[in-house]
């Protein structure tokens, strides 16, 4: 062989192992993109949103009625009797309307919420009950509830009430009746099937009223920050499914806490299949 077509060689050589190794770094290449396309779809989670909810019946006229004073005293702690009375409001009766069909509903219909220092409400679907109430100064808030758990917001629909309870009951909260107020409603509990993937938000105000120059709610479901600025229920979609965080918080103007033992809140939530 002269030296020539050696040279011939060694460049054809040459040339084969470049297109085949070009080749393999293509096809590497191409397998680790796949990969990350893989890897990427996995993680990737729905944005969560919060939206008005519309559509439900007003209930204007509707009214819960508690004839007593605004400070009610009792000189031992255990079994409360609570004897309201509803007007132009159905107890039991299912809401019409879709949102009975897309939210978590009560099979048991409209009831009454009925919160004490601003813990988990009670669902009541008689104006007549008895409630454990411990020693101690306490704030009571009880209003309507349509069937899927929205509130009736007007001004008759809810009773605020300071229980005195006990021979010498401490105030722990330090409470101001008349300074502005958050509570919590809903969401609560586990969420499952259909009722999971449009969750209400919805909570009261008291003393207080929400605008974009003014008072404002500061609401972080699982990090993710929104801001309230109208008295109204949310619809929260996009949640992933386990445990969900959600804290709500009274916002001044500039954005600070407004001071109250029930002005920042949060509650914990599961969705599951």
């Amino acid at each position: 062989m002269n030296r020539k077509t050696h040279y011939q060689i060694m460049a054809i050589f040459l040339l084969f192992f470049a297109i085949t190794s070009c080749k393999q770094e293509k096809k590497a290449k191409e397998s680790i993109d796949e990969v990350e396309t893989e890897i990427t779809e996995e993680v990737v989670q729905p944005k969560i949103t919060l939206e008005k909810l519309e559509g439900s019946p007003a209930y204007t006229d509707a009214a819960l009625i508690l004839d007593t004073s605004d400070e009610i005293v009792a000189k031992k702690s255990g079994g409360m009797d609570f004897s309201f009375n509803v007007e132009n409001y159905e107890l039991g009766a299912q809401t019409k309307g879709l949102n009975a069909e897309n939210l978590a509903n009560s099979s048991k219909g409209q009831h009454i919420h009925f919160i004490l220092n601003n813990q988990p409400y009670s669902a009541h679907y008689e104006p007549n009950f008895k409630k454990e109430i411990p020693d101690g100064i306490h704030h009571l808030v009880a209003f309507l509830s349509r069937s899927f758990h929205e509130s009736v917001k007007n001004e008759n629909s809810v009773v605020v009430r300071k229980l005195v309870v006990g021979e010498k009951p401490e105030d722990k909260l330090s409470l101001d009746m008349e300074a502005p107020t958050l509570i919590y409603s809903r969401p609560k509990g586990e969420y499952t099937g259909k009722g999971r993937k449009e969750v209400l938000l919805d909570f009261f105000v008291l003393n207080t009223k929400l605008s974009k120059e003014g008072n404002k709610v500061r609401a972080k479901i699982n990090g993710e920050e929104f801001t309230i600025t109208e008295w109204v229920p949310h619809i929260i979609k996009g949640l992933p499914m386990g445990e969900i965080t959600i804290q709500l918080e009274l916002m001044d103007e500039v954005g600070n806490l407004i001071p109250g033992p029930f002005n920042k809140v949060t509650r914990k939530i599961t969705l599951k299949d």
